[in-house]
Parts: structure tokens; C-alpha cells; sequence
């Protein structure tokens, strides 16, 4: 009985369509981050080395790229709901599921083959919610600029009228 509750709770937080990642692709992936009250969107490039349980309301991959000279890898939970979007931007032919060995390896020795594939196909994974929170986000990070703008400006203002005031008591005085 709890594991039929369990399944039905997974089936129902699941992505309806997820895009297709394989070991040796080259991704961009959208995560949203929270900074205090703060949300942005934080964009991590580089080579899937694992894909688990591709099925799976646990379905996730490792992505690796060098940065500075030192290997950085993250895992990404394909249906969690801080991942907002994966693109595809290159297929390597690869002939395992698990690239370890790339680890131990650094310049023209950890390039992998590219394979022609339809990018546009491929990546045409509209998730409507995904598409709204990034909207929405956009929208806030909008509103909070202008609202800065806006107080600066009568801080501005503020100021230019105390000058004036000065200017105006300084010419009296004189």
C-alpha cells in the first residue's frame, strides 16, 4: 500500500517530457539558485559523463567541465524542479555509459568525437511551468532594477533640492 502511494506522489511531481541526455554530450544546464530571498538562473556547461536510471523519477547526470585548470563536476536531478532547462549543444560518439576516464585526462586526449545530430529536434522540450517560473523571475529581477532606479532618483532629486536651498540662503546672506 505505501509503495503504491510512493510511486503515485513520484508519477505526479515527474516532468511530463525531459530532454534525451546521453553519456558524452556536451549540455547547458538552467538551475535556478536561491541566495537568501533572492532567485537567479545560474547556467553550468559542460560533458555528461554518467546517465542513471533514465526512467526514473531519480533519473540524474554528471556533468564535468574544466574551470581554471581544475575539474568541476555536478550532478543534476533531470526531474527536479531547480533544473529548468537542459540544452543539447553537442553529441560526441562515446561507447560506455560511464566516462571515468576522462578524469585522469587534460587538452586534446579527453576530446571526444562529435556526431551530427538535430539540435533543434532534440532540444524542443517545452515545459510550460519551467518556461513561466524563468518568465517570472526575469519579470522580478525587472522590477527590482527599475525600483532602484526609481529610488535613486529621488535621492537625486533629494539632494539637487538641498543644494538649491543652500545656493538660496548663500545668495541671501551675501
Amino acid at each position: 500500500m505505501s509503495f503504491a502511494i510512493i510511486q503515485k506522489v513520484n508519477k505526479e511531481s515527474m516532468k511530463k517530457k525531459v530532454v534525451d541526455v546521453r553519456s558524452g554530450d556536451t549540455v547547458r544546464v538552467h538551475q535556478k539558485i536561491k541566495e537568501g530571498a533572492k532567485e537567479r538562473i545560474q547556467i553550468f556547461e559542460g560533458v555528461v559523463i554518467r546517465c542513471d536510471r533514465k526512467d526514473s523519477f531519480t533519473s540524474r547526470i554528471t556533468v564535468r567541465k574544466i574551470t581554471s585548470g581544475v575539474g568541476v563536476e555536478k550532478s543534476f536531478l533531470l526531474h527536479s524542479p531547480l533544473v529548468l532547462k537542459i540544452e543539447v549543444t553537442k553529441r560526441s560518439k562515446v561507447r560506455r555509459n560511464y566516462l571515468s576516464y576522462l578524469r585522469e585526462r587534460a587538452g586534446k586526449s579527453a576530446r571526444l568525437t562529435a556526431v551530427s545530430f538535430d539540435r533543434e529536434a532534440i532540444n524542443n522540450v517545452h515545459d510550460a511551468a519551467a518556461e513561466a517560473e524563468e518568465a517570472k523571475l526575469a519579470e522580478e529581477t525587472a522590477k527590482a532594477a527599475e525600483a532602484e532606479v526609481a529610488k535613486k532618483a529621488a535621492e537625486e532629486a533629494e539632494l539637487e533640492a538641498k543644494a538649491a536651498a543652500v545656493e538660496a540662503a548663500h545668495a541671501q546672506n551675501s
